[in-house]
């Protein structure tokens, strides 16, 4: 009599072991990327060490690429790359507001060959409506993959998470807007805001936290800074990182991270 076919022993019990292993490990809750690095920013001025910061997470002679496209035109006559940035031949500007030419393999080619990309403030509604489901958002992805650079700063930073609050063209007063909710998803199951205190939205992030659930809220006060790589969050100097995780903390639905700690982003935690 020949032996059944069905799975031998030593493989049930290899794969309950591996069930068990997993049930043990949780999914990350959150993710930056891996590799690459972002920089976050809270707006307003730049805060201590932040212009030295980017230029050595930048490296040596790196070649840029700026993104004023959350500007109003009319900002844009009077905003340009900052300065430390390095010299002018070295950074490309990549802008426009039809997304028939952000999906064109000749607008995304400076990004294609960039070490790192700058996103500057404004509205996040602009970079959503000019880049979202198109060849921009790719490379920057693909930037990332190749241990590329992204900082962002105010708008240019909110658009790095997952979600994004403040995305109405009517207002920035409007948390949450149905069709401007998406950002370009650099860290996962994410919610960025800037200027909290100074501006005082403190509590802004609750409404998405609350409508989703399994969503992080991570808050800049202007002159803040953040560095994310994989599942770090690492405070740049000593202006405030609010976490807004759904629960609650001494009465607050926040609580700020401190400055020598850094936040994992996959267990929501100080470490």
């Amino acid at each position: 009599m020949s032996r059944s076919a069905g799975p031998s022993r030593r493989a049930v019990l290899a794969g309950g072991l591996s069930a068990a292993l997993t049930a043990q490990t949780p999914a990350p809750r959150s993710m930056g990327p891996d590799p690459g690095r972002l920089i976050l920013m809270g707006g307003g001025d730049y805060g201590p060490g932040v212009p030295e910061f980017i230029a050595r997470q930048a490296g040596r002679s790196p070649r840029w690429v700026y993104i004023p496209t959350a500007l109003h035109d009319l900002e844009m006559t009077r905003y340009g790359p900052p300065r430390f940035l390095g010299p002018a031949r070295r950074i490309a500007t990549v802008h426009t507001r039809l997304r028939a030419i952000a999906d064109t393999e000749a607008f995304v080619a400076p990004i294609q060959e960039a070490d790192a990309v700058y996103i500057d403030g404004g509205r996040e509604w602009r970079l959503q409506d000019a880049y979202l489901g198109t060849r921009v958002v790719d490379a920057l992805a693909a930037l990332l993959k190749r241990d590329g650079l992204i900082a962002g700063t105010s708008a240019g930073a909110s658009i790095l998470g997952s979600y994004v609050l403040r995305g109405s063209p009517m207002g920035n007063g409007i948390l949450n807007s149905p069709g401007h909710e998406r950002g370009f998803g650099f860290i996962t199951h994410c919610a960025i805001d800037q200027h909290v205190i100074r501006r005082r939205r403190q509590t802004d992030l609750v409404s998405a936290v609350v409508a989703h659930p399994g969503l992080l809220g991570v808050g800049l006060d202007e002159g803040a800074a953040a560095l994310v790589s994989g599942a770090r969050l690492v405070p740049v100097n000593d202006r405030a990182i609010l976490i807004t995780d759904g629960a609650g903390h001494d009465g607050r639905s926040y609580y700020r991270l401190a400055r020598e700690r850094a936040f994992d982003l996959s267990s929501w935690s100080e470490v």
